[in-house]
């Protein structure tokens, strides 16, 4: 069976960690388009930070838009409220202060949905000097 983005794609859907290891080691890569045209870390289980992590140290790009969604994984952190997750995604460079299709920032998300620590995250980011990262 070929390795397929399909695969890895499904794996971080589902939170399957070594699973998504597994794949990611075989050499399938983190970015791989599934048939949806989406990528793995645009279909991760938010709330798991090692699928993210794993993603991430394997060269996934946080700031692409998710065709299906038109969001970044940033904008479905925050407005999911994983806030673990939003800050790893801000490390590996992530973009925080970037709208979506119809004008949100991932702040706005947030407090739409009464995320408060994430929102709170976001504007002490946002009044951060740049950290070159």
């Amino acid at each position: 069976m070929e390795l397929s983005g399909d695969q890895l794609a499904t794996a971080a859907a589902r939170g399957r960690v070594e699973e998504v290891r597994a794949l990611l080691e075989a050499g399938v890569a983190a970015d791989a388009v599934n048939r949806q045209g989406r990528r793995p870390i645009q279909v991760m289980m938010m709330g798991n930070t090692r699928v993210a992590e794993l993603l991430l140290l394997h060269g996934a790009e946080p700031n692409r838009v998710d065709p299906a969604t038109l969001t970044r994984p940033v904008h479905d952190a925050a407005r999911e409220g994983f806030l673990d997750t939003l800050v790893m995604l801000h490390r590996a460079g992530a973009q925080l202060h970037v709208r979506d299709a119809w004008g949100r920032l991932p702040v706005d998300l947030a407090e739409e949905r009464g995320h408060w620590e994430v929102a709170r995250y976001l504007r002490a980011a946002a009044r951060a000097p740049e950290s070159g990262s």
